[in-house]
């Protein structure tokens, strides 16, 4: 840490998401403006004079092939990034600040899953990032459901929902992803905390029809446990809040074809319970 803190910071900033304190650091005011975009959902300045994480961003460009051409992220004393293009290290930096915020959280468990609120009940769809999450909640957000979020379902010690809100990111074709608001979908976002209607756990397979079976509470705490991200360092908490939720809501386990039909019977299996 003693060479990164030799560097020149003209800019820096503390803040805390989810209980979370963070420090950000930037060789200008600019590259610190474009780090805050990229904060944490729920994030608020702090005056804690101690953090959990500190990121540091060297900006680069300018011509030439030197060291000075390239944008550089540490957290901590760890370099994350070293590259020409500066949205790849904003990118870095916006990827591992929530992951560590989600893991770090003490008050709050993260499970890798998109959510939506149905009639006052969330339903939870557990998965991989890039395996298809906010397809199908962009999907169900334009039928109708309320926005929570499309990469973390935020649980409470009671297991209710809380909305994680960040730019749903769209997949764009060959360019990559897009954020995009709620409202250009012309949905809403969520406000405060929903109990839990309905779990689905499931991925993508070209062509396959509807037929989910339900799980029992004990394979549904499984199915959740292998999608959260504090389960090793703190197991015990992370069981007794998905046992409270899998008790109360059907866990649904199946292959799911497009994005559009699988949205339409996962309301209607939601409105059915």
């Amino acid at each position: 840490m003693a060479k990164i803190d030799r560097l020149g910071w003209a800019a820096g900033l503390a803040f805390e998401s989810f209980g979370v304190r963070v420090g950000v650091r930037a060789t200008s005011a600019e590259a610190l403006s474009s780090l805050a975009e990229r904060f944490p959902p729920a994030w608020k300045r702090s005056r804690a004079r101690r953090v959990e994480r500190l990121y540091s961003f060297v900006e680069g460009g300018g011509a030439g092939r030197g060291p000075a051409r390239f944008h550089l992220l540490y957290a901590d004393a760890v370099r994350l990034a070293r590259t020409r293009e500066a949205e790849d290290a904003l990118e870095a930096f916006e990827s591992d600040a929530q992951l560590f915020v989600a893991a770090a959280a003490r008050d709050r468990l993260f499970v890798h899953a998109g959510v939506v609120g149905w009639r006052g009940r969330a339903i939870l769809l557990p998965g991989r990032s890039f395996a298809g999450k906010t397809t199908l909640v962009a999907e169900l957000v334009r039928r109708g459901a309320v926005y929570y979020s499309d990469e973390y379902a935020v649980l409470d010690s009671l297991g209710r929902v809380h909305p994680y809100a960040r730019p749903l990111r769209v997949r764009d074709g060959a360019s990559g992803r897009r954020r995009v608001a709620v409202e250009e979908l012309s949905g809403t976002g969520g406000r405060g905390a929903l109990p839990v209607g309905l779990v689905f756990v499931g991925e993508y397979r070209a062509g396959a029809r509807w037929r989910p079976r339900r799980l029992s509470g004990g394979q549904g705490v499984l199915a959740l446990l292998a999608h959260t991200v504090s389960a090793r360092r703190e197991p015990g908490r992370a069981l007794e809040v998905l046992h409270g939720v899998a008790g109360r809501a059907p866990v649904l386990k199946g292959a799911r074809g497009e994005a559009a039909d699988a949205a339409e019977a996962i309301l209607d299996a939601a409105t059915k319970l």
